[in-house]
């Protein structure tokens, strides 16, 4: 490092300082410690291939110790410095956290990467903190983020979530708040502008803007300071929101177009209601914008319920804006708010002095996601070459959970591909899935696809069960498994199985069925459909099957569709006749009975002979 501790990591040189993935080390994990402002967090993550692309998370804890706190304590004496007590109680935190990496879990000493943001950038005693931790762990290097890296990370860490992003980006920590702008649609055409030859993440970075108003930050000013200076910096926080955005939508041709549409469709309004498509998207990180989410969860009047602790989930842009509701549940619900720690709801109306300053900031917000990565993943996903990270994370998921029968075949991809040709061919070809809330429309087809013949030997009433719980549980923080993805896997499953549920079963039940409902009002009826469709082919093919050929020589299915008052679905169910020994066909129609029930679609079944 040179005579000086200090290590700025810039866009130009994180590169070079930080550890990098190699496809060929004899260890895949890697040790981020992330020294935030309100608090430091270590994780152990498993990138070995081919499942890097899913940032498995081995080993994850929090200490709380609030950066941002100590340097602004009485100890202090209004100087900007951090007390003798922290540096001594974070230097021994990090040397733990280092000695759990490398002697507990083998982490190699140089695959352990530490970053520090906001509080130490301002600390004018940060050398001392630095040096304390170098004699506390010598082999650990401590980089502090340039705001445009942490940007870039934070950004990063919150698309990594997903298969491909379009929206603002934001991450709110303790010291400050960052807004950036990405679109992978955009990207995959070619760089953001002719003369940019950058990738969309360092564009974001570069293009993005970091405001000193984090929730620890603001909370003091509001906390402490008379009315007019509570005054003048919101209003710093107002513009200062404003002209980000102003920035990014003159940088980004694609944002401006989104905010040309919504105004062409007559969207734009004052108060950001919720009226037609267009829009534009918010993709939020960090633990302030965590805390907010978590406070819309425990609103009982918003409907659906998300999954808690479960991924990113999504509301509508006109219930993110009910921020007089949000600051009444934390005033005076007086009992524990999950997800809400006491310093978090101590911070709150700072939280919702940023969600305020977005909202007057951006001319409609469409939809709000929260997610569940950020620096840690940020940084992760930096580290792997760029055709693992524009990769579909989702089949990294299904390479993990593929049968193994068809693995030792050597012909999972042929099957499956089978399997999945076939079930499309039961859905009307006018109608296009294509972005759909469906298993074809969200990219689960081979996901779901290599669990349909999960538990055969168990109940269909046990399977049912399990199928929801597991679409809840699975996989926590997986990339690509959103709320709207789980909940559309766990009842399309659970339809496969009937979906015969005990009362204590059936509440989920409703509940991912309106959080689907909210998306797409269709969504529930095609998962229930595919779900019969499912059943009638594993009722004939009765395991994954030996080679493609085999669903071909078993089943097909052909429909029609006639429109009407009622969408009319004609199904013809073509069964050979030796699958179709010792069954009676009208099971295999009255799997569909519930479909019936539907107000605007029917579906008509018959079964035919295949050859």
């Amino acid at each position: 490092m040179g005579s000086s501790p200090v290590d700025i990591i810039t866009l130009d040189n994180f590169e070079a300082k930080m550890p990098g993935w190699d496809p060929a080390s004899p260890s895949h994990l890697y040790a981020l410690v992330d020294m935030g402002s309100n608090g430091i967090r270590f994780t152990i993550s498993d990138l070995s291939p081919p499942r890097a692309r899913l940032l498995k998370c081995i080993y994850r804890e929090r200490a709380a110790i609030s950066l941002f706190d100590a340097l602004n304590s009485a100890e202090s004496g209004g100087a900007l410095v951090f007390p003798a007590e922290t540096i001594k109680l974070v230097s021994q935190t990090l040397a733990r956290f280092r000695a759990i990496a490398v002697d507990d879990y083998g982490v190699p000493p140089a695959q352990v990467t530490v970053f520090a943001t906001e509080a130490m950038r301002r600390a004018q005693n940060a050398v001392a903190m630095l040096e304390a931790i170098q004699l506390e762990a010598p082999d650990l290097v401590v980089h502090i983020l340039a705001p445009q890296v942490e940007t870039l990370f934070g950004s990063v860490g919150a698309r990594s979530g997903f298969v491909d992003v379009k929206g603002l980006f934001l991450d709110l920590g303790g010291g400050s708040v960052q807004m950036t702008y990405m679109d992978t649609y955009a990207a995959a055409k070619g760089p953001v502008q002719a003369s940019d030859p950058v990738g969309y993440e360092a564009a974001a970075a570069l293009a993005g803007e970091s405001l000193p108003f984090g929730a620890a930050r603001l909370i003091k000013v509001l906390d402490t300071a008379d009315a007019e200076v509570q005054a003048a910096e919101k209003s710093k926080l107002h513009n200062g929101m404003g002209e980000a955005f102003e920035t990014l939508r003159t940088r980004f041709p694609s944002l401006a177009a989104t905010v040309a549409a919504a105004q062409e469709a007559g969207s734009l309004t004052k108060h950001n209601e919720h009226n037609g498509s267009a829009g534009i998207d918010v993709y939020l990180c960090g633990g302030g914008f965590r805390g907010y989410g978590s406070m819309l969860m425990h609103n009982d009047a918003i409907q659906p319920y998300p999954i808690p602790a479960i991924g990113a989930y999504t509301v509508s842009g006109e219930l993110f804006g009910r921020t007089k509701e949000m600051l009444k549940i934390n005033k005076h619900f007086d009992g524990k708010i999950f997800g809400m720690s006491k310093r978090r709801r101590a911070q709150f109306p700072a939280i919702v002095a940023v969600v305020e300053a977005l909202v007057a900031a951006v001319p409609r917000i469409r939809s709000v996601t929260f997610c569940a990565g950020g620096n840690r993943e940020g940084a992760l996903m930096m580290k792997l070459p760029r055709k693992i990270r524009e990769s579909n994370p989702l089949a990294s998921i299904h390479a993990s959970e593929a049968p193994s029968t068809a693995s030792a075949q050597g012909q999972q991809a042929e099957v499956q591909e089978a399997v999945l040709k076939t079930l499309l061919s039961a859905f009307p070809a006018n109608l296009g899935f294509a972005g759909t809330t469906t298993i074809f429309g969200l990219d689960l087809g081979p996901l779901y696809a290599s669990h349909i013949w999960d538990r055969t030997g168990q109940d269909s009433e046990a399977n049912a069960a399990a199928a929801l719980h597991d679409a809840v549980t699975r996989s926590p923080g997986s990339p690509g498994l959103t709320h709207l993805a789980r909940a559309v896997l766990g009842l399309t499953l659970c339809a496969r199985w009937g979906a015969n549920l005990a009362p204590i079963d059936q509440r989920l039940h409703q509940n991912l069925r309106a959080l689907v409902d909210a998306a797409d009002p269709d969504a529930t009826f095609w998962a229930d459909y595919m779900g019969a469709v499912t059943a009638a082919l594993t009722r004939l093919v009765t395991t994954w099957p030996r080679n493609q050929g085999v669903v071909d020589d078993h089943i097909r299915f052909q429909v029609t569709t006639q429109s009407g008052k009622k969408l009319q679905i004609f199904l013809d169910m073509l069964v050979s006749e030796k699958a179709a020994r010792g069954i009676d066909t009208q099971d295999l129609v009255g799997l569909f009975k519930g479909l019936g029930k539907q107000k605007d679609k029917k579906v008509i079944v018959t079964v035919g002979r295949l050859g």
